[in-house]
């Protein structure tokens, strides 16, 4: 991402306009307006003036040169105007217009050989069906957007995937006062990319907070890779539109099924760091405090209000989102209590009444500030003080935060009355103000998760012995034999070839060899009947448990290949004798291959509850060891898994192993589509695998 297009030196606009409803007036105007340092060069074949500047025929007739060029002109006249100047020595093109591969068909085409143009003559490009770029630092004070408005300079960078989306941003950034110090409307994304900007933004310490809209990832396993090392140093917020298509096919495991949703989007930037916003509402709540406040320490927060209502709002809404509503030290309560009427509340939250003044107010906080046991502290002011207005406790809330700038301090001002005022005195101060409670909450909840990011272990990738060659022979014969879907005992031999451990079992094709077999592993066994055309074997009685005898091996046997017959049709082609293991808790581990983001791999309660309570987490491949440790514990029935009632444990290392092993598995063999181990059965000493199922790419 070159300087040439958000801190170029001269600019030329291409199709540049004298009328005011024009998108190629608008832009010209903003540069001129928002003071452009440096030589602009309108271009029209029809005019020799526009803005009182002179205009050019074409880029090849301006006498300077040009870094940056905006382009406005019909869809059919952008190819032959970014030729021209490829010709020039333009090294930045900001293409506006629209019709390209957003339209489809020609559209495609048509983009295709713009950016075969910009290719060859080695420029870079945003867009096109764009809205332009913005830089609003004083040495270039650059709005090249035909948005009706300029945002405070500050140190936000702005990624929009959408236009129309950006211009709302671009106001409502304006009126909250969220310095923006550049924004990129990157459209259709054919050369300039938000991975591009990740980068490009990374070393600038002019952005120290970057906020993305996005309908797509592009590249999704560049962006984590990118993201993961950024959101170190920068945090990043997103807006995520759109739903991803990953597992929406017919798939043979839960994994797939389950991961149909928006789950790779929520999995990939969990994972990074990035912090998703679902609505701009709550992205903007995030902009206001980052940019302005220090992290908290802690998730411990003070709230403290005129009135019971919002104060309890508050509360609700921070424990609801991991933050304490922590109980302040006695010696603090005390000093409160010194302050304010007999009928307040000291505790927490902190109820002034209805009677605070600005002083109060301001007192309260000061006193607050110092308590060892708050990391944060929201106020709330409820309309109208009887003793002085909204900027009145505003100042005075500002004035006793200056001794303590190391603790977050924000505030909610509620109703109309002098809230403007308010709001101003804030944020001069830097302090970020809201209208509604909830607002508030969110943002301080985001930064406490922010925190909590910035002090985990990054993790390592670890690498398990395993026998790669044998499971490309495996799913290299299925191939060749036209299958999609792994045998069960072509699935466990892959399970053991990445030493996940199995039950011990054999594949037999009578009801002698039963009958051997489970001699060989042990009384009680269990049946499980071996097929193509059968996805879920219990639905058409296809599994027998608890065999203690060869009588009973050979009587399960008979009944269960009758039961199939029946109920599906169909012989199978071989049944599976394994051993019985009772007692455990079933987990499945699974992995399931998103278009964009690669494979995804899943964890959860297992057995027949997976359908029914769905209460599994996902992460991108790779897993490190501090991934798969959260992964085990982010599931709401951890808790069964840590033991309940004098019940004891189970391995939840031998878990974590496991994760990390499947996730090798699935990233050193891309044709595995989708998988999982169901269940993945678990005690206090070992972890064992009862069944597989594994799709792959034909």
């Amino acid at each position: 991402m070159p300087d040439s297009i958000l801190r170029p030196h001269s600019i030329a606009i291409i199709g540049a306009s004298r009328h005011p409803n024009t998108i190629g007036y608008q832009i010209l105007d903003n540069l001129i307006r928002y003071g452009f340092n440096g030589p602009l060069y309108p271009v029209n074949p029809n005019a020799a003036v526009i803005h009182s500047i002179r205009a050019y025929s074409s880029v090849t007739a301006i006498p300077d040169p040009v870094e940056l060029a905006i382009i406005v002109v019909p869809r059919d006249q952008v190819l032959a105007a970014a030729e021209e100047c490829g010709k020039k020595g333009v090294k930045g093109l900001v293409v506006i217009t629209a019709g390209f591969a957003e339209v489809g068909g020609e559209g495609v085409e048509r983009e295709q050989r713009l950016l075969e143009v910009v290719r060859r003559y080695g420029m870079r490009m945003v867009g096109p069906n764009c809205m332009g770029v913005l830089n609003s630092a004083a040495d270039f004070s650059m709005n090249a957007t035909f948005a009706p408005t300029m945002p405070p300079y500050g140190p936000v960078g702005f990624i929009s995937q959408s236009g129309a989306m950006g211009l709302s941003i671009l106001d409502y950034a304006e009126e909250l006062g969220i310095g923006i110090h550049q924004f990129v409307s990157v459209g259709n994304l054919a050369d300039v990319s938000g991975n591009d900007l990740l980068l490009y933004w990374a070393d600038d310490a002019g952005i120290r907070v970057i906020l993305m809209y996005l309908e797509s990832f592009g590249d999704a396993r560049r962006f984590y890779q990118i993201a993961r090392k950024l959101t170190r140093h920068k945090p990043i917020f997103v807006v995520k539109a759109g739903r991803t298509a990953a597992g929406a096919r017919a798939a043979s495991s839960h994994t797939a099924a389950l991961a149909g949703t928006d789950l790779a989007a929520d999995a990939l930037m969990e994972q990074c760091g990035v912090l998703r916003a679902q609505t701009l509402e709550e992205l903007f709540d995030y902009a206001m405090a980052f940019p302005r406040l220090p992290l908290p320490r802690g998730n411990r927060v003070a709230i403290i209000s005129n009135a019971g209502g919002p104060a309890i709002i508050l509360a609700d809404a921070c424990e609801s989102l991991g933050l304490h509503v922590a109980e302040l030290a006695p010696e603090t309560q005390e000093a409160i209590r010194a302050q304010v009427p007999e009928e307040a509340a000291v505790r927490n939250p902190v109820d002034l009444i209805a009677s605070a003044t600005a002083e109060t107010f301001g007192n309260v906080v000061g006193l607050v500030l110092q308590d060892p046991n708050i990391d944060a502290v929201i106020v709330s002011v409820a309309p109208p003080p009887l003793k002085g207005q909204a900027g009145d406790v505003a100042e005075a809330i500002v004035q006793a935060t200056a001794s303590r700038r190391d603790i977050p301090v924000m505030a909610v001002l509620l109703g109309r009355q002098g809230v403007s005022a308010g709001m101003r005195n804030l944020l001069r101060a830097g302090m970020p103000g809201y209208i509604f409670p909830e607002s508030a909450a969110r943002a301080l909840a985001a930064m406490n998760r922010y925190r909590k990011w910035l002090e985990r272990p990054e993790g390592t990738e670890l690498r398990f012995p395993a026998d790669s060659a044998r499971v490309t022979a495996i799913i290299g014969r299925a191939r060749a034999e036209g299958r999609e879907k792994l045998s069960e005992t072509e699935a466990l031999e892959v399970l053991d070839a990445y030493g996940i451990p199995t039950v011990p079992w054999r594949q037999v094709g009578s009801e002698d060899a039963a009958a051997a077999a489970a001699r060989d592993l042990g009384h009680p066994v269990v049946l499980k009947v071996i097929s193509r055309s059968i996805i879920h074997k219990s639905d058409v009685g296809g599994v027998v448990v608890g065999l203690g005898s060869e009588r009973e091996v050979r009587d399960g046997y008979r009944r269960m290949l009758q039961r199939v017959k029946e109920r599906a049709g169909i012989t199978p082609e071989a049944v599976l004798v394994q051993r019985m293991i009772p007692g455990g808790r079933e987990t499945i581990v699974g992995s399931a291959r998103d278009p964009r983001a690669g494979p995804l791999i899943m964890f959860g309660l297992g057995g027949v509850a997976v359908e029914v309570l769905k209460d599994v987490v996902f992460r991108v491949h790779p897993l490190t060891d501090v991934d798969a440790r959260e992964m085990v514990r982010a599931i709401r029935g951890y808790p069964l898994l840590e033991g309940m009632r004098g019940e004891p444990g189970v391995d939840v290392v031998a878990l974590e192993e496991i994760l990390q092993r499947v996730s090798q598995l699935v990233g050193e063999h891309e044709a595995i589509l989708d998988m999982d181990i169901n269940p993945l059965v678990t005690f206090p000493d070992r972890v064992l695998a009862l069944d597989a199922r594994f799709r792959i790419a034909l």
